[in-house]
């Protein structure tokens, strides 16, 4: 996985971006397994319409083969932001892949009962309005 790193009014000391590679290696964990995975960190002080104190935005993009996550959280720290937004990620990254290996099963059982001759074809859910007549 290729990370950059994009800092947007505030300065990137070595003790921020150690903080975050090691709250990054969670996500890197999920995603290893591909080398073409880039991921976009931004962190930004976003101060000028706010009455008090500093807000903190950091983001994270992560596209790959098959993958597109993105989460952006808002706080009055740093750290706190980072570990929302990798929070927000990681959850976004597993309900992708549990969608995609339910969908993957739901498929693979659907052509497994059709050709046992469970699931005809003219019947609901599989090729609405078409009966095996038509397609012979």
């Amino acid at each position: 996985m290729n990370i950059r790193v994009k800092a947007t009014n505030l300065s990137l000391n070595p003790s921020v971006s150690g903080y975050l590679e090691k709250r990054l290696a969670k996500i890197r964990k999920l995603v290893s397994r591909d080398p073409s995975v880039v991921c976009d960190v931004e962190l930004s002080r976003t101060t000028d319409h706010h009455q008090k104190g500093d807000v903190f935005r950091a983001e994270i993009h992560i596209v790959g083969r098959g993958l597109d996550a993105y989460a952006a959280v808002m706080n009055e720290d740093l750290h706190l932001a980072v570990c929302g937004v990798r929070d927000e990620i990681v959850k976004e990254i597993r309900t992708g892949k549990k969608k995609h290996r339910s969908f993957i099963r739901r498929s693979g059982a659907r052509v497994k009962a059709m050709m046992k001759g469970l699931w005809p074809w003219g019947e609901r859910g599989w090729r609405r309005g078409r009966t095996r007549d038509d397609a012979l």
